[in-house]
This record gives structure tokens, sequence and C-alpha cells, in this order.
């Protein structure tokens, strides 16, 4: 599709008209191997959470009982249940995919979603696949329409937009016809939802925003399927998504048409490599690299970042939070502790977010002598970039730019690389080693499967 819908034609027609028509045929091999990685990042970091207390909590509010799964949670459970405690947990840490541009995480929001709906359907790998793929540009491509204006609304993009992907992805994957998949695009809408609030105390409503829009867009494909109805004008419309969550910004429709079906933004899909907020990940390289020239922290005076602009309500400010957060939660969304823990422990893994680092006063006192200045050339959402300039108490300045996120589409991490990661993360959240090996054995597979019966091995 090179052009834009129609005027008479409204726009959720024409992605229905797609989602309804992709197959396994049309996906190019990166994107069924980005599918692929996916399935596999969003398992690890389910796991590795498993059995935190936001997690708990999570459980506590489903019902038991059901075809579906909850990856490390014995028993079934039915699709909504499973969807958001597997989005919840995989999300909770903010290890997961990225889609530099939105930014976004779909995989969090995707994989959850329609692997819940084929379990519920007693589909096999194949629909696993197409869903996936087509969930996952789709909520790349939503995120382009109006870059920065959701978060600057306070909403978060992930949750507003991820209820209409998962949506439109679970339509796909179970076969529906348009006119039912610009349904379910039009209920979604009605259930999309997620402030940003949590910066403000580093609560957790962040985590469970991606398990939700998961829930939901099962629920509003369902819906649609038994004759349920939207509003087909839910993107474009007056009192549509983007005029109420994006109001700030004029939607560019032809990032969410333009080449839809032929060229594929989702495989330039990022992975991160530090279990923190995105647009921190360069500037934790840049410190990194500040500590591997022998600077000593005690040896810094200052250290100053050039940042984007959109990134500072949510990464800089308040700066007194962000140099001291009340938890380690709150403590992945602070560039200035980010890069400290990542300057004295060379790392920012899951080991590094703990409630005893974040009181650490090594760290605490290092956070304190990060500052940013706004940056009006930096790429911000386009690119990722870090950049500092470090005095020490000797007057010697270091100057580091990372120009882009590793992970990213400019640094891919290798499949052996997200692999690697996959198992840290599983043995973590405590399978063994032999589980996890097993699993990952299965990634290479599924999507070749009749049915996905092998999932329930993994419900330990």
């Amino acid at each position: 599709m090179n052009s834009p819908a129609s005027a008479t034609s409204a726009i959720s027609d024409t992605l229905a008209l797609w989602l309804a028509a992709t197959d396994r045929a049309a996906l190019p091999g990166a994107v069924v191997e980005t599918a692929r990685k996916l399935l596999l990042d969003i398992a690890g970091l389910a796991i590795a959470a498993r059995r935190q207390d936001y997690v708990s909590a999570t459980l506590a509010a489903v019902d038991r009982g059901g075809a579906c799964s909850a990856l490390g949670h014995g028993g079934g459970f039915d699709a909504f249940g499973a969807a958001l405690v597997n989005g919840t947990a995989a999300h909770g840490e903010d290890y997961d995919d990225t889609f530099e541009g939105g930014p976004v995480h779909s995989g969090t929001v995707i994989v959850p979603a329609v692997l819940a709906a084929c379990e519920r359907e007693g589909l096999g790998g194949e629909r696993l696949l197409v869903g996936i793929a087509a969930g996952t540009e789709l909520l790349c491509r939503l995120s382009l329409v109006t870059p920065k204006a959701i978060h600057k609304a306070g909403f978060h993009p992930t949750a507003v937009l991820g209820a209409l992907a998962a949506a439109g992805g679970v339509g796909a994957a179970l076969r529906l016809r348009p006119p039912e998949i610009a349904a379910a695009l039009g209920i979604a809408g009605s259930m999309a939802s997620g402030i940003i609030e949590y910066l403000a105390d580093g609560s957790w409503t962040k985590r469970m925003h991606a398990g939700w829009a998961a829930q939901s867009g099962i629920r509003a494909a369902l819906m649609a399927r038994g004759g349920f109805t939207g509003p087909r004008t839910v993107f474009e419309g007056t009192h549509g998504v983007f005029k109420a969550f994006a109001p700030s910004l004029a939607p560019d429709f032809r990032q969410l048409l333009d080449g839809l079906g032929e060229r594929w933004v989702s495989e330039a899909i990022a992975f991160k490599p530090y279990a923190c907020g995105t647009m921190t990940q360069p500037f934790i390289d840049c410190a990194i690299e500040l500590a591997r020239r022998g600077v000593a922290a005690d040896d810094i005076d200052t250290i100053l970042c050039r940042v984007g602009e959109g990134t500072v309500h949510r990464l800089w400010e308040p700066l007194a939070l962000k140099h001291r957060p009340p938890t380690a939660y709150a403590a992945k969304f602070g560039t200035p502790w980010c890069m400290a823990i990542g300057f004295i422990e060379g790392k920012a893994g899951l080991a590094q977010f703990t409630e005893e680092k974040v009181r650490d006063e090594r760290v605490l006192a290092l956070a304190s002598r990060i500052r940013y200045v706004v940056d009006p050339d930096d790429e911000y959402p386009a690119n990722f970039t870090g950049q500092l300039t470090a005095t020490l108490r000797d007057g010697t300045v270091h100057e580091i730019r990372q120009g882009h996120m590793r992970g990213g589409v400019h640094a891919p991490l290798s499949t052996a690389e997200v692999e690697a990661k996959f198992i840290d993360n599983a043995l973590h959240g405590g399978w063994s080693e032999a589980v996890a090996n097993r699993f990952r054995d299965l990634s290479h597979s599924l999507f070749d499967s009749a049915d996905l019966a092998a999932i329930a091995e993994f419900r330990v």
C-alpha cells in the first residue's frame, strides 16, 4: 500500500484490509526473525520477574483455570488473565524491546496478547507468527504518527496505542474479516489508557500498562467477532485517539500507511542491553566509557549531559528526584542515577536495580553531580544518543559521545546476544539451564508447529 486511505475510506478500514490479508508468505525473513527474538526476549523477562511482588499482586487479580499459559506459573489461565500477567511481568523491569522513533515497547504488548489468543483458540505457530508480526508492525507505525505528543499529554504511548495494535494483531491471528478487525480497532480505542504519573513516586502502574493493553486487545477482537461495533474513524475522527491523547500535534498518517505491507519498520526494533528507561541507555554507555578511561568517581566535579527536550520531563525532572530516586523502580527512569550505577558497577542489569543499591551513598553522591542542558539539535525520537562533558577536580575535561542506542538499528544485538540475554533472565527467575535451553530451542521451531501445546510445558 503506497498511499493513505482515500477520502471515502476510514483509516481503520485500510488497516483492516492489510491485517486480514497478511499471511506468512508476506513476511520477510528479517521480520520472522524479529518475531522469534521478541518471543524469546519477552519469555525471559516474564520468567525473570515472576516472583516479584508486583507480579504476585497481578496474579491475585486474575482467575486460574483455562487453556492459556502465564509463563513460569503453574496451571492454566483464561486468555485475559494470561495476557495481563505475561505483559505485566515482561514489562515490569523495563528491560523489554523498544522502537526508536516512537518510542514504544511492542513485544511486551503484542506477544502476550497473541500468544494467549492463539492458545485460547487452539491455533498453531503460523497464526502466532502472523499475529506477532502484524501487531508489532502496527504498533511501531502508530507510534510515528504523533511523535512525543502522547508523552507530552501525560500518557504512555505503549499503553494507549498498544491496546489498538493488540486488537489488530489478535484479529490477524484469528483470521477475523476486515469489517470485524475495523470494529475491533474502534472498540480498542475506548479501552486505551495509561497515565505516566508513576513518575512522581516510582509506583507500579507503568508495569501493568503492557499487560492491560494486551488483554484489552483480546477483548476488543473477540467482541468484534461477536458482532460488537466500534467507530471506524477511531484514528482520524474528531474525537479519535490522536485528538484525545496527542492534542498538541497534527497527526501524520503517512507514517502509518505509506508502504504498509511492503516496508516493515518493525525490523528496526531494538533489544535493550540495560534494564532501565530507553533513552538513558546511550548515557550509561558514556558513563561506563568514562570509567574505562581510568577516571574515579571522587575525581569528578561535574558531568553535563546534552539531551533531547522530549526526554526531560520523564528522565531528568524533577532533577532532585532523579538524583535521589525513592525506589529502585523510580531509579530506572532517572538518567543521573542510571549513569552513576553504570559508572560504578560497569553494568545496569537486573542486579543493579535493587532497593539496597538505590540507597548506596557512592551512587547517590555521583548522581548528584550530573546535570543536563537541552540540545536543540538532538535527534530524539528518531535516534537515541548520549553525550557528556565530565569536568574533573583537577580541571581535566572528558568529552564522550554515543551516537546511537546499542541494541538498536545502528548497532543491533546479535542473535547470540539476544539468546544469551534470555538465558540470563531465565536463570535469574529460577529456571534451570536445561529448561531455559529447551525454551530457546523451541523458539526456533514454534512458528512451524501445528499447535502450541509445547508452551504448556513451561508453566513451571
